[in-house]
């Protein structure tokens, strides 16, 4: 997860995107995610393929911002959105902080 989270703008939920070495885009369906097989490592995102969405729950994929290399559509965000947002990342730094 990124470590300096007070400077990361996560993206709205909805939105679609390409990672660096991929071939078939993404949409973020989620915040935070773990791999059941490694519980220490939060990944950014999760989502599902697009525009196939989620088949089984095991084919969510799991990244990071880093790992995305062109964002083809933003996704809807509003105030409720914006003030999750503050507080997922008020948490994540809280967590950062107390490691």
């Amino acid at each position: 997860m990124n470590n300096n989270n007070t400077k990361f703008n996560f993206l709205p939920l909805g939105t679609i995107v390409l990672l660096k070495g991929g071939s078939k885009r993404l949409m973020i369906t989620g915040y935070c995610a773990y791999d059941k097989s490694n519980q220490t490592k939060a990944y950014d995102y999760c989502g599902c393929l697009y525009p196939e969405g989620v088949i089984t729950s095991d084919q969510l994929a799991l990244f990071d911002n880093a790992q995305i290399e062109k964002v083809f559509f933003v996704g809807y965000s509003d105030e409720e959105d914006k003030q999750f947002k503050n507080k997922l990342i008020q948490s994540i730094t809280q967590v950062n902080n107390e490691q």
